[in-house]
């Protein structure tokens, strides 16, 4: 029972959120320190997320095969690679180094 308790305040926790974004005057949503958050604001949340998934395993810090992918990904960034090969060569040096540590 719990688990669906938890659902529905999801649910209207977002609807909730949504519904707060719509109710904001269109010249707030004009001002420039706005509009360059509202820019910058999913690049910062996905890098965190990203450094979250790569460095951590419960509360402590840990640097594995994942890093290594990462490490990998973001050579392949710069050396302009497509973005399926990006996560191609991620996929591949972490399953590698996976399966050779163990």
């Amino acid at each position: 029972m719990n688990f669906w308790i938890a659902i529905g305040a999801t649910a209207l926790g977002c609807y909730a959120v949504k519904l707060a974004g719509l109710l904001v005057p269109a010249g707030v949503l004009e001002r420039p320190v706005v509009r360059r958050l509202a820019a910058l604001l999913p690049v910062a949340l996905l890098a965190a997320l990203t450094a979250q998934q790569t460095f951590a395993h419960g509360h402590a810090l840990v640097l594995d095969a994942r890093a290594a992918g990462l490490g990998a990904a973001a050579v392949a960034l710069v050396l302009r690679a497509p973005f399926l090969i990006v996560v191609g060569v991620a996929v591949l040096v972490t399953a590698g180094l996976r399966a050779v540590t163990g």
